[in-house]
């Protein structure tokens, strides 16, 4: 059902050595660029007629209007049922809790007497969030974009989400719900590339839909989504600001023989059952452990839902598998390189083992802070990096929806205090013009300053 690979021999290799030992789904972003190419271009061209074309080729249902009217949305939260309602709200309260400490504030630096230098942090104008519509419905995907850029002052806010043919040509109506809960009402049927590309581009024209004027162009997108919505991120990038390219979802478990290999076991099936190109990876220095968590894994997938077309193709597919290390420093080392969207860490002393982690999304620590918990109500946010990408990206937060501006402002005594090294500094990289820029205001006579 999974896959082992026995690390406890020689040393580790460093690097990318170590990282190509390591499992990995195969997610080509850069061939699917070829294919959400045109589709980009139709939208930027065509508008909103292009997006419901593509909505109805691929989700199989033609919306008559992209945008999703106010009384649908009233209507999803006042059906929504009352448990999912007061999931969803203890959700949000506790992600704003969290979100609302990240916001930094405005600071000011005396560089010198009369010379200051202040960093002012301003939210984007307008954001994209996309919302995923595929095998699963996610509600909470919907609190983990709108709360931070609510948080971060963002004033327009719209969601996008494929349209579904059982609803109508609507979004899942528990997404609807989430939104209007938060108190969002641009909401899109809109899915894909397509839905990436109305973003970057907008759809002023409102063409074949009942829209009116129509989707505003945004100045950043986020939200997970499949290959296509990353393809069109990578290509739409510069155009548009991005939070990241996802990939398939992965969970990777340092674990020791204090482990239990039944709250193991669970946790590796619960991101297996994502998609079938979803990661589960064990990494551990006990044999016991790996053995009884086989065990678990079958016993455990044959009472779970969606075995056939998602867990079982996760659980036996080259991404996922049981990684065999000497002792928890080599496992660290392994954890380090692979960079794990989810690090979980159930081992003894599990907070000084987690401390030690360089490279992760988000780290859960000891047997009682599963991903699942993360994924929902911890306060965290669950839009992080995939694919290794840890090594070098944050995931979703207030910070991702503000700018750092700095502000310079200094008095005629102070730029006299520094100008002849400005003027040495422009000369040493021949530019010249960069020094008369000083000069002028000082009657082109250079101060000596100290």
């Amino acid at each position: 059902m999974i896959s082992r690979i026995d690390l406890r021999g020689e040393a580790l290799p460093e690097g990318s050595a170590l990282r190509d030992l390591l499992p990995r789904a195969e997610f080509d972003v850069e061939a699917a660029l070829e294919k959400v190419r045109p589709i980009c271009e139709d939208v930027r061209h065509r508008g909103a007629a292009a997006v419901i074309e593509y909505g109805e080729r691929f989700d199989g249902v033609r919306v008559g209007s992209l945008r999703v009217p106010a009384e649908e949305l009233a209507r999803a939260l006042d059906e929504l049922d009352p448990a999912v309602r007061a999931a969803l709200e203890e959700s949000v309260r506790r992600a704003r809790l969290v979100h609302r400490e990240q916001r930094r504030p405005t600071h000011t630096t005396q560089v010198v007497p009369g010379g200051t230098v202040t960093e002012k942090w301003i939210p984007v104008e307008r954001v994209g969030l996309y919302v995923p519509g595929g095998r699963s419905v996610y509600p909470s995907s919907v609190v983990m974009n709108v709360v931070p850029a609510q948080e971060a002052g963002v004033e327009g806010i719209a969601v996008a989400s494929p349209p579904q043919k059982e609803f109508g040509g609507l979004p899942h109506p528990t997404i609807l719900a989430a939104c209007a809960l938060l108190g969002v009402d641009e909401v899109y049927a809109a899915g894909g590339a397509q839905a990436v590309a109305m973003f970057a581009y907008g759809t002023l024209d409102g063409a074949g839909t009942a829209d009116g004027p129509g989707c505003a162009p945004v100045n950043l997108v986020t939200g997970p989504g499949n290959i296509y919505v990353a393809a069109a991120k990578r290509l739409l990038k510069g155009r548009v600001g991005i939070d990241a390219e996802a990939g398939p979802t992965e969970i990777a478990i340092l674990a020791d023989s204090t482990a239990d290999p039944v709250h193991v076991a669970a946790d590796l099936i619960s991101q297996a059952e994502h998609d079938p190109m979803a990661a589960s990876v064990l990494v551990t220095d006990s044999e016991e452990l790996a053995e009884a968590t086989e065990a678990e894994l079958k016993a455990q997938v044959a009472a779970s839902k969606h075995v056939d077309d998602r867990i079982v193709p996760a659980l036996a597919g080259r991404q996922s598998a049981i990684v065999l290390v000497r002792d928890l420093a080599d496992g660290l080392r392994v954890v380090d390189a692979y960079g794990a969207e989810h690090l979980e860490v159930q081992t003894a002393d599990a907070a000084a083992v987690a401390d030690r982690v360089r490279n992760a999304g988000a780290i859960f620590v000891g047997p009682w802070a599963p991903v699942s918990l993360g994924d929902y109500c911890a306060g965290s946010n669950h839009v992080l990096p995939t694919g290794g990408c840890a090594c070098h990206s944050s995931g979703l937060s207030v910070q991702s929806f503000l700018r750092g501006v700095h502000i310079v402002d200094y008095t005629r005594d102070a730029l006299a205090d520094v100008a002849h090294h400005v003027v040495t500094l422009a000369e040493a990289e021949d530019l010249p013009a960069h020094g008369a820029a000083i000069k002028a205001r000082f009657g082109w006579k250079v101060p000596e300053g100290k």
